[in-house]
């Protein structure tokens, strides 16, 4: 549902001002809300990282979209505490609250929002008008280049693909010279195709702009593409949060998350085979061979690796079509969302991995923690 254009005319009518220094001025993002309404509450205390992109993720319904609105101010919850970077912008115990449009922040909807009857130029010039230029962290031409969208200034919205329109939409919110960026599910409303061209600028601004982002989304392959820190919300609570790689780990999430469960990697391209059109990725823990990559040696990928995907051997099986075996050893063993199935963490020289196997075979092998055994992985998803 697209964010009415007045609430993103509240966002963009003010220049971005320092807000109240915190007392204990620090890095990182302090969020504390509590707020209830008729059959939802959210009730959150959530510590972040100051830089890197950190995802809300959750299911419909779980309070990502209701936590990002306290974050902006959009929504005031009576009891609130909200610190970013060293700077407090709510305090409901000290009755501070800083309104929206003097926080200095951008926020992407899940439509664009541009003003009709602007050129796209003339979208981007509102935003970035409100900024006096001696606080201006972001550039014209920078925000230009990095989401491809000069060739596009002088067109009507009406004109625009969707995957145009957001990304005019980000460069809107960029240069207002954010201190945080917010981003509510920006690509629910575009097709396949149009959410791939995007997440590459998405990477850009994630690899290249030192501007912390909150990231909602319930699609688990963007999370796993995009992150470096996971919020896991589920009924407006906060049941687990951390690094990437460690919380999608974690056995203790509940079992409506189960489906899902599975490992994001960070590996390194060591080597092309020509004659088979492979290519070998490292990582500490081991390798996998991928189909040929078009990417140099050197270059880093991430992949997942889905805890269906995972079978285990008390041997080493070289008679087998499955070529991606790791050396693992079992961490912790949990229940799965079905009672026919449980859930293994392991590790591989100190890389997380999770396999679904089913009760039975796991009682037939003997599966406990301590236990050293093979993970063979039928499949490896390159987050591309």
């Amino acid at each position: 549902m697209s964010e009415p254009i007045d609430t993103a005319e509240r966002l963009l009518a003010w220049p971005a001002r320092s807000a109240a220094p915190a007392q204990d001025a620090g890095g990182g993002i302090r969020a504390r809300f509590r707020l209830a309404y008729p059959g939802f509450s959210l009730d959150v205390d959530l510590r972040l990282p100051g830089r890197g992109v950190t995802a809300l993720f959750g299911h419909s319904g779980s309070g990502k979209t209701t936590c990002l609105r306290c974050v902006a101010g959009l929504e005031r919850a009576p009891e609130a505490c909200l610190e970013v970077n060293g700077e407090r912008w709510q305090d409901s115990a000290s009755g501070l609250f800083v309104p929206p449009h003097k926080r200095a922040l951008g926020y992407v909807f899940q439509e664009a929002s541009l003003f009709p009857h602007l050129s796209v130029r003339r979208n981007l010039e509102y935003g970035m008008r409100r900024v006096k230029a001696a606080i201006r962290r972001v550039s014209w031409e920078r925000v230009l280049e990095l989401l491809g969208i000069g060739h596009l200034l002088e067109r009507m919205p009406g004109h625009l693909s969707g995957g145009e329109r957001q990304r005019v939409g980000i460069a809107r919110a960029l240069l207002t010279s954010p201190r945080l960026l917010l981003m509510d599910e920006p690509l629910a409303a575009l097709d396949h195709k149009r959410k791939n061209e995007i997440l590459p600028y998405l990477e850009r601004l994630h690899d290249e702009l030192d501007i912390p982002i909150l990231y909602v989304s319930h699609a688990p392959d963007e999370v796993a593409r995009l992150a470096d820190h996971v919020v896991l919300l589920d009924r407006g609570r906060a049941v687990a949060q951390g690094g990437l790689q460690e919380t999608l780990a974690r056995l203790d999430l509940p079992t409506a998350f189960a489906e899902d469960a599975g490992v994001v990697i960070q590996s390194v391209v060591a080597e092309h085979d020509d004659r088979y059109h492979l290519t070998r990725l490292d990582f500490p823990g081991g390798q996998v061979l991928v189909a040929r990559r078009p990417e140099p040696l050197g270059q880093r990928l991430r992949f997942r690796v889905h805890a269906r995907d995972v079978s285990l051997a008390l041997e080493r099986n070289e008679n087998s079509s499955i070529t991606n075996i790791l050396a693992a050893r079992v961490r912790e063993v949990a229940a799965a969302d079905t009672p026919a199935h449980v859930l293994v963490r392991l590790e591989a020289d100190g890389t997380p991995l999770l396999a679904r196997i089913t009760r039975r075979s796991c009682d037939l092998l003997g599966i406990a923690p301590g236990k050293a055994l093979w993970a063979q992985i039928k499949a490896v998803a390159l987050l591309e």
